[in-house]
């Protein structure tokens, strides 16, 4: 065994993964993100019901949590791409095939939702604030009224999207652990392993 696979082997046993499930790195970043997309949608779809003042609190909340889903996903990917932390899937065949185009779609609107946050803010004139203790400056000042526009509406489509999207990801897992009986939902959820026990 050489120094890269043991380190590899390392890092896998540090992570608590036995092999047949997700690390806890990757269980807790999973799971980060989609408590994040889940506020941040919440609180897109909702902010127009409220005082001014109070709105521009939850914006400016918005894009703080944003900053935080943008790091998140970083995190995730370079956790993903370490060499050692791939886990095989547990589907076969068109289902291993369609499993893993969920996947790649959500990473990508993910990242496009980010950098259209990003976008949208910076072409405001504001720069990307961290709850006030840092913020990060646009590439450019504030562009036209049209150009703002044009970002709103993408990022709020694809803010839709996702949120769609993973509702079928979550309701397909929901699927495999009560009806058909696998460790998909298992291998990301601790919780329902205890449940798997009796099958």
């Amino acid at each position: 065994m050489n120094d890269q696979t043991s380190f590899d082997t390392a890092t896998r046993v540090a992570a608590g993964d036995d092999g047949t499930t997700y690390d806890r790195v990757s269980i807790t970043l999973h799971w980060l993100t989609a408590v994040l997309v889940i506020v941040l949608f919440a609180m897109a779809v909702t902010w127009d019901y409220f005082p001014r003042e109070t709105r521009q609190g939850l914006e400016s909340i918005h894009v703080s949590l944003g900053m935080l889903l943008a790091a998140v996903i970083v995190l995730r990917l370079a956790w993903r791409w370490m060499p050692g932390h791939q886990v095989p899937s547990a589907a076969v065949g068109w289902v291993k095939n369609a499993s893993k185009g969920v996947h790649y779609l959500l990473y990508l609107l993910l990242v496009a939702q980010v950098a259209l946050g990003f976008g949208w803010r910076w072409a405001q004139g504001h720069s990307v604030g961290f709850f006030g203790l840092f913020g990060i400056p646009g590439p450019y000042g504030q562009l036209d009224k049209a150009t703002r526009h044009l970002f709103h509406d993408f990022h709020e489509k694809i803010g839709w999207a996702i949120v769609i999207l993973a509702a079928g990801h979550a309701a397909a897992a929901l699927y495999h652990h009560y009806a058909l009986k696998d460790r998909v939902l298992g291998r990301m959820l601790p919780l329902a392993r205890r449940s798997e026990r009796g099958w």
